[in-house]
């Protein structure tokens, strides 16, 4: 009875519809907006995937996308376009997805290795994640965790001997994005043999944003180091301090008299004859001050403008000055200014008011500003008439005038 009177009620209206069918479509809606955020997200800020199966699925399609051209530019821009990425790790991953613009930063583009399985192209592998960015009140400072990576050095300090070389080094590593090796490696000129991961393993940790670099000042007259520079990175800068020729190879000629007090005079070394005038360039003091020949064997690996030429008169009378230029040369914001120099009375150049990781003053040690013998006028005469030529020459190669005939 009771149903037969429930079968006589009027049928349901409409709109009793309406409400679940608009909230139908909008959950819908949420979930295709929800799927299409996803993708964007996975290919711009990728982050690990638990493994269950509903995640699987939802996002199969999009791990398989990877493959794609331009999924694969896509992962690159999160991974290598950042400054910090390091060097091995960019190489790393160019190889995985094959894109011909990963792998460049200082070290600039390196050959591809497109061989690899088509699986190995599903996600970047784990060593290639950047490292999260440091804030600038910590730029330069390694964290107590021991963040930061070895790598091979983006710019060489690569001569000349007796040009002010540590002087250089030593100022540079005032600045917060700068770590250096203070030993000199010798590693284009005397250890080569020991491989370039012996060579990264001399190097300080880095991190995101600093700049990795070594000097040695043999580099710039040893035949050999352009090319095998070069084979490690195309792309290395180079600082080359150079100084008045003539005062260079007195100064040469004091450090070693120093260690050796039974050398003969710098008179007799600088003459194959006396008597004829003929000047004996085998004499390494004499050979490096031609700074042209030398730089002629290093422009047949690297471009004019990836060398800075610093003057060593400058970095004495004018050592900010000099710094701001280096600075510039390695991309760096002009931190080291006036205000980091006092001039030293009794050594005769400038000091730093406080050193790396120090609030003292630091000078250069004993073995920096020694005294120079007194050499016959006639002597020094000579060999200014003997490096003229060059260093008009050098003047010409570099666009500087350093005014070493004046």
């Amino acid at each position: 009875m009771a149903f037969s009177r429930f079968c006589k009620l009027d049928p349901p209206s409409r709109g009793i519809f309406r409400k679940p069918a608009v909230m139908l479509c909008s959950l819908l809606t949420s979930l295709f907006l929800l799927h299409c955020l996803t993708d964007r997200c996975s290919t711009t800020m990728p982050s690990p995937v638990k493994a269950s199966s509903r995640v699987v699925g939802f996002f199969a399609a999009d791990l398989h996308d990877l493959r794609s051209p331009r999924r694969k530019r896509l992962v690159y821009q999160w991974t290598a376009g950042s400054d910090g990425m390091s060097y091995g790790a960019a190489t790393r991953f160019s190889r995985v997805t094959g894109d011909e613009d990963a792998g460049q930063g200082l070290d600039g583009p390196r050959e591809l290795d497109s061989g690899l399985p088509e699986e190995s192209l599903l996600l970047p592998p784990l060593d290639v994640v950047p490292a999260r960015r440091v804030s600038p009140r910590f730029a330069g400072k390694l964290s107590p965790l021991g963040e930061g990576t070895k790598k091979l050095p983006q710019a060489l300090i690569i001569g000349v001997k007796k040009g002010g070389t540590r002087a250089l080094l030593e100022f540079l590593r005032v600045h917060p994005d700068i770590r250096a090796v203070g030993a000199e490696p010798h590693f284009f000129d005397r250890n080569y043999e020991n491989g370039l991961e012996w060579y990264r393993e001399l190097m300080p940790k880095t991190l995101e944003g600093q700049i990795t670099m070594e000097k040695t000042p043999s580099y710039f007259v040893t035949r050999e180091a352009p090319a095998r520079i070069a084979a490690m990175s195309r792309y290395t800068k180079l600082i080359v301090v150079v100084r008045d020729p003539v005062t260079r190879a007195i100064s040469d000629y004091t450090q070693t008299l120093s260690k050796k007090p039974d050398i003969p005079s710098f008179e007799s070394l600088t003459f194959k004859n006396r008597t004829t005038g003929l000047i004996d360039t085998s004499w390494s003091a004499i050979q490096i001050g031609i700074y042209a020949k030398h730089l002629d064997n290093w422009l047949q690996y690297f471009p004019m403008e990836q060398i800075l030429f610093v003057s060593g008169e400058r970095l004495i009378s004018d050592p900010a000055g000099e710094l701001g230029r280096v600075q510039d040369f390695l991309g760096l914001k002009r931190i080291i200014t006036d205000k980091h120099f006092y001039f030293n009375q009794t050594k005769g150049f400038p000091c730093l008011k406080k050193a790396e990781g120090s609030s003292k003053p630091h000078c250069l040690g004993k073995t920096k500003g020694r005294t120079h013998p007194n050499i016959d006028p006639e002597v020094v005469q000579r060999l200014r008439d003997f490096y003229r030529p060059f260093n008009m020459k050098f003047y010409q190669m570099t666009g500087r005038i350093f005014g070493w005939d004046d």
